[in-house]
């Protein structure tokens, strides 16, 4: 694999600016290990966690990688992050990433730890009021992104105000980013690394099942739908799923609110736990969940149509890097002399 370093890269320890999105259940050990050890970096998700279980999937992950690797909350009323936190922190982690509410209550805490702390933004002013907190390293997330989406800016004008907003604290962009074109575009605007999730999801080692797998490499660029009256489970904030039979009948409806959707409160699916998955919940089809998965929330990205096949998660990484130079050098050679 070709050499692609910048400033994150330095930061990170890492050998090629790729980080796998912490894609909630999806991800696991075995894929932010692989990540990590192809030269990215590895993310574990804790949602829904409780400190045990982060505790028991940062030690497994050490056991497979001595690299670094990171891991995500969520912020938004959920569950309780203090204890899930200090399991992370006392466990090893290099990097410490949040989603939504903002964190910067943790910032010390974490950095005492000496580790990193990272933080998705939709715009530039949450952008620069992250870094007053400390944050260590933005995110920033597009509205073409798959699952639970942050802002609602498309990439191209996004990255680049964010970028300048905070230079010189890195940024990594989110959102439809799936291949190498895409890594060395979100260079090219300012970006030190990318963030990419549905890619990963189609990584031999995520944890869902086949079948979305198969949506995923099946799907265009027109397959999917943002919108946060659709796959919230009551949390109702924007999110972007594949187009399913689910979203089929809301739309045939009229699109209507939480409370008059149809089939609402209808048990469709069984979670892997034995749980009942009710039509419009946020739970995608994990591995061990059984029913209707189609029904159910294929969380993806307006990139979904670049990915064609699945693939083991250190090849994504090794091919995404490949093409992103590939790409750059082919760029030098349209400048004249």
């Amino acid at each position: 694999m070709g050499s692609l370093q910048t400033p994150l890269c330095d930061i990170l320890k890492i050998d090629t600016p790729i980080v796998q999105a912490p894609i909630a259940r999806a991800t696991n050990p075995a894929m932010a290990a692989a990540v990590s050890n192809a030269g990215g970096l590895g993310m574990l998700a804790f949602l829904r966690r409780d400190a045990d279980e982060v505790r028991r999937l940062i030690s497994e992950t050490h056991e497979l990688t001595d690299r670094p690797f990171g891991g995500n909350f969520i912020l938004r009323g959920l569950e309780d992050t203090d204890d899930r936190l200090d399991a992370c922190l006392e466990s090893g982690v290099d990097v410490v990433s949040f989603h939504w509410d903002e964190p910067f209550e943790y910032v010390d805490r974490i950095h005492g730890a000496g580790v990193l702390v990272t933080y998705t933004v939709g715009s530039a002013e949450d952008a620069r009021r992250a870094v007053e907190a400390g944050v260590d390293i933005i995110v920033a997330q597009s509205w073409e992104a798959g699952g639970h989406v942050r802002g609602n800016v498309a990439t191209m004008a996004l990255l680049p105000m964010v970028v300048d907003a905070v230079a010189p604290v890195p940024v990594i962009s989110a959102g439809s980013i799936a291949d190498g074109r895409g890594m060395a575009a979100a260079l090219m605007l300012g970006a030190d690394g990318v963030w990419m999730g549905t890619r990963f999801v189609a990584s031999e080692e995520a944890t869902v099942d086949s079948s979305y797998k198969e949506r995923i490499i099946n799907a265009s660029e027109t397959d999917t739908l943002m919108s946060s009256k659709v796959f919230n489970r009551g949390w109702e904030v924007t999110a972007r799923a594949l187009r399913n039979s689910t979203i089929e009948k809301w739309e045939a409806a009229g699109s209507p609110e939480v409370g008059q959707r149809p089939g609402e409160g209808e048990v469709i699916a069984k979670g892997a736990d034995g749980e009942p998955v009710e039509r419009y919940s946020s739970i995608a089809p994990y591995s061990g969940v059984t029913g209707d998965l189609e029904g159910l929330s294929n969380w993806a990205g307006q990139g979904v149509g670049l990915i064609k096949r699945v693939q083991p998660a250190a090849d994504i990484v090794r091919e995404i890097t490949e093409e992103a130079i590939a790409v750059l050098k082919k760029a030098r050679t349209l400048i004249g002399e």
